[in-house]
């Protein structure tokens, strides 16, 4: 059977099948191409006494890179697969694991058919024998929390797990917006890194795999890491902030189970038996265990993009010898100026692909020169590789990470620097990315702004790039490599940041989602376990008018799902930033999170864990009158008081009103005795209001006095 496959630093695709009846394990490894584009495979065998033989034949003359660490990663990858009669242990259950406190704990494995063992934790033997099959399991009694412990397991062979402590732990799960690490966010949060100090709270990272064939037993590898100001850096930043206020508040341990990948769709993280009710997310899902469709795809994908990137630097006059554009000393009289940030021009309304250069010649202080510095460019559309006086200083392959360079000591000089950018837009309109900083900060503080009047040429023009298929998020595929593997392991509950790949179909959302949640609930059997989300933030351009927005039928469809029982949403439209969809404020979500997480998991009634939900309203002649639940201790307005206001109450700002023809328009809006009053001369009879009801509600100001905003919302109902 196809045990999984997965692709090793971009290098190739490992694809690993265990035969049970003669006790093998077979690889292939199909390697990406060098310049020929092609691919080399590699076959393998490993017997039941470990031996392991590779077979190569060659598709084409390609160029393997990094070939060591290859074949370093698929020995790792064959030493962890249960093809002895040892006991062997899922990835999950290691040193530094955290078990769930309070709840009967499951301890299991893998051995020789019918053989005997003993556990030994906490001064107590369990014994159990496998089945037939080698599976063997143990329930220990629940547990209170603390630690750290030790267990053994003996058998034909004994292994020992140190550290082990009794928390609570939450999977953490969704897309790049979970998935996002600490290193991301660390310019705005060194503090919060240099004190993260918290050997309680540790963090296991799921590998980033999928599987169409069938739920997997086990993950590929993996280990539990303690928090300290070197490990964070690889925590997820929304489920560390989340783990921090819980143990800051509860002191007791916390583990976080990180299983997220960025891009994906809610339907990958679905099992296939709930998908049954979603006919063509459950025959694509039936597609792709088709391990040839795949091969044809990814290879078609690969050929297509090779030859693109290959060509496009054939072209590039820039990288030209006898001397490239980027060298220190570089005539530009003749390029174009434009400034940064900023998108370069279309070409007869089309936007102009390939690879654009830009420079700036650039001082800086005496007192600098010569220092070392880090070069700030904000995000870039869509690739970048950049040089300061003819220096390579640093690359990015893709859009979204935020440009951060070292320039090292003695590169600066004060006068006449110059700054290179070599840009690569596969798709779209090219660019730098507005309302971003574009400098050099020094370790003082000291900045040197480069933004402005910049030079621009040509160096190849490509047609568009059509795009790779992404096959790692589609239906099912997630769920069995990356949440199957965890079901056996007990939990206190899931936090959930995901929806931005799911925008596309928003209504579809209000039942793909709770469905998501009652299959994790139903396969997890451990009854209606705490399900947190977190809600989507403002992103996009602000628009000057009430319009229709998949983002916020997005956020309604989330909305709609507290009617799920147990669950809870932290509201982030008002930390979201319009030009990124990976806002840096992950420490307000995690807080959030965990107010949630206080209500629903912890018991805690009497806090406010909530801002404004819309409840009700009521027209009252030219007016309509709106209830809130979760008002705490009253309503707010977020920020002063307008000047001059004449209008009674505070003045509120994102409110839009309608009458029966549908067309809204903004309104006025004040709040009165906790409620809030909305208005419009221009509408003598209203049917409905609609708040905060955009991609990005720049001004949306409701809260309650505990400091939580109001979800977005409409009174007018959706389309059928």
């Amino acid at each position: 059977m196809l045990f999984g496959q997965v692709l090793i630093n971009g290098l190739c695709t490992l694809r690993i099948r265990f035969l049970p009846l003669v006790g093998m394990t077979c690889l292939s490894v199909v390697f990406k191409g060098g310049g020929s584009g092609g691919f080399a495979t590699t076959s393998s065998s490993l017997s039941k006494n470990g031996d392991c033989h590779f077979e190569r034949s060659e598709k084409s003359h390609a160029h393997i890179c990094n070939l060591t660490e290859v074949f370093l990663t698929v020995f790792l990858f064959l030493i962890t697969l249960p093809v002895s009669a040892e006991v062997k242990l899922p990835k999950l259950i290691g040193d530094g694991m955290v078990l769930q406190r309070d709840i009967p704990l499951k301890i299991w494995g893998w051995a020789s058919p019918n053989e005997a063992l003993v556990v030994n934790f906490n001064q107590s033997d369990y014994r159990t024998s496998a089945d037939k099959a080698g599976n063997w399991e143990i329930i220990l009694p629940p547990q209170p929390a603390g630690g750290p412990f030790s267990m053994t397991i003996k058998a034909s062979n004994s292994i020992l797990i140190n550290d082990i402590l009794i928390g609570d732990v939450w999977i953490c799960s969704g897309q790049s917006n979970m998935e996002l690490p600490m290193s991301r966010v660390a310019p705005v949060y060194k503090p919060e890194i240099a004190s993260a100090d918290y050997p309680e709270i540790r963090y296991f990272e799921v590998p980033k795999v999928y599987n169409f064939k069938e739920p997997q037993k086990d993950l590929l590898y993996g280990k539990w890491t303690a928090a300290t100001p070197q490990t964070v850096l690889g925590f997820s930043a929304t489920a560390y902030f989340f783990a921090k206020e819980l143990y800051d508040r509860y002191q007791i341990p916390i583990g976080l189970i990180n299983s997220a990948l960025g891009g994906s769709p809610a339907e990958s993280w679905i099992s296939e038996d709930s998908l049954k009710r979603y006919p063509d997310y459950y025959r694509e899902a039936q597609f792709f265990k088709n391990d040839h469709v795949i091969d044809s795809i990814q290879s078609g994908d690969k050929n297509r993009m090779d030859t693109w990137y290959k060509t496009v630097y054939q072209k590039d006059k820039g990288n030209k010898p006898p001397k490239p554009w980027y060298a220190e000393k570089q005539n530009t009289s003749d390029w174009l100026t434009m400034n940064v940030p900023g998108y370069w021009p279309m070409e007869n309304n089309k936007p102009v692909n390939g690879v654009m250069w830009f420079r700036r010649n650039f001082n800086v202080p005496v007192s600098l020169a010569g220092k070392p510095a880090t070069l700030i460019l904000g995000c870039i559309v869509d690739a970048d590789s950049v040089y300061i006086n003819g220096t390579f200083v640093g690359t990015t392959g893709y859009q979204y990470p935020p440009r951060r360079y070292a320039v090292p000591a003695g590169l600066l000089k004060a006068q006449n620097n110059s700054v290179t950018v070599r840009v690569i837009s596969n798709a779209g309109r090219g660019g730098f990315v507005l309302d971003k900083f574009y400098g050099l900060e020094f370790e003082n503080n000291q900045k040197t702004d480069l933004s402005g009047e910049w030079r621009y040429k040509l160096g190849a023009q490509m047609e568009m790039l059509v795009g790779e298929t992404f096959i790692r998020w589609k239906p099912a595929g997630l769920y069995n490599a990356m949440i199957a593997p965890l079901l056996n392991y007990p939990i206190k509950g899931v936090i959930w940041y995901q929806g931005e790949a799911n925008t596309s179909k928003a209504l579809e959302y209000r039942e793909l989602f709770p469905t998501l949640i009652r299959d994790w609930r139903s396969k997890w059997n451990q009854g209606d376990f705490p399900f947190l989300f977190a809600q989507l933030p403002n992103f996009m351009k602000a628009q000057e008018q009430p319009s229709e927005s998949n983002w916020a039928l997005l956020r309604e469809s989330q909305l709609k799902t507290l009617s799920v029982p147990n669950t809870g949403m932290a509201v982030g439209i008002d930390i979201g930033e319009w030009n990124d969809i990976h806002p840096l404020n992950k420490q307000d979500v995690g807080k959030r999170l965990a107010l949630a997480a206080e209500k629903r998991a912890y018991g805690e009634d009497h806090i406010v864990y909530s801002g404004p939900v819309y409840k009700s309203m009521k027209i009252d002649g030219n007016k309509i009158i709106l209830s809130f639940d979760h008002i705490g201790s009253g309503l707010k307005v977020k920020g002063e008081k307008v000047k001059g206001e004449k209008v009674k109450g505070e003045r509120l700002k994102e409110f839009a009103i309608a009458g029966a023809d549908g067309k809204f328009g903004w309104a006025n809006a004040v709040i009165e005795n906790d409620h809030v009053i909305v208005w419009s001369e221009k509408v003598k009879n209203p049917v409905a209001v609609r708040y905060a009801w955009a991609d990005n509600p720049k001004g949306a100001n409701l809260y309650n006095k505990e400091g939580l905003p109001a979800s977005p919302f409409r009174t007018d109902p959706p389309a059928p």
